[in-house]
């Protein structure tokens, strides 16, 4: 990073601590500049969120080449967000540990985890993530993604059930084929998890915090299971 716009994060990571400061790198004609912006999460201390509008600001000024935030009173090491959504958003990670001064920065890969055992990561590596890359991986299938906000099942939100067709998926009743997708409701008002069937009695799924995994499906799972849909372009 151009000892400039290092100076600029630094001054901003100050400023904002002991919570996390956010900021953008942004390429206007010839000269890059470093661009604060406001954190918006509920959780600054160890979290940050640019908000959609000034993320859209940030655009109309320039091409957005890198992305900043500080790791107050910790290393500069990348948490398993930061990678996830360094690789969600194609575009090179700068952290800056305050005040120690260190700077990391990571570059997206380009590659998924794998299936089995990925970290979990709402909104980026989650249960509609995991399935989604199966579909990608083992169909070939691409499905649309759709935004999500933590916790979004605690409100009013139905993003199963107002999407699934949306997707290219359709009820079904009749024998489980691989493929099927479960929609299933664990402690909540709302279906909030999924799960695919990927044969043998099982399924692959992601649960909330935990790392990706299969499971029989049976128990616990069937009896929360609040419908079974199939994608309509899923044929052998």
């Amino acid at each position: 990073m151009h000892p400039i716009l290092l100076q600029a994060f630094s001054q901003h990571a100050q400023s904002t601590y002991p919570q996390e400061c956010c900021g953008l790198i942004v390429q206007q004609a010839n000269k890059a500049c470093y661009l604060p912006c406001t954190n918006v999460s509920t959780h600054k201390a160890d979290e940050f969120e640019i908000s959609v509008q000034e993320y859209a600001a940030a655009e109309d000024q320039g091409n957005i080449i890198g992305i900043c935030h500080s790791h107050p009173n910790a290393t500069s090491k990348p948490s398993q967000r930061d990678i996830a959504m360094c690789e969600a958003t194609q575009l090179p990670w700068h952290i800056l540990s305050w005040p120690e001064g260190d700077l990391r920065s990571i570059v997206p890969t380009g590659e998924s985890p794998p299936l089995i055992g990925r970290p979990f990561v709402h909104g980026v590596w989650d249960c509609y993530s995991c399935v989604r890359d199966w579909y990608r991986e083992i169909k070939h299938i691409k499905l649309p993604n759709f935004e999500r906000k933590d916790g979004w099942w605690e409100g009013e939100e139905e993003l199963y059930l107002d999407n699934f067709t949306k997707a290219g998926f359709i009820q079904v009743h009749d024998q489980l084929e691989i493929g099927d997708v479960f929609l299933i409701q664990i402690q909540s008002k709302r279906v909030n998890h999924a799960a695919v069937y990927v044969g043998d009695g099982k399924i692959l799924h992601h649960l909330y915090g935990r790392l990706s995994r299969h499971d029989v499906y049976g128990g616990y799972w069937q009896r929360n299971t609040r419908m079974i849909v199939r994608h309509v372009g899923d044929k052998d």
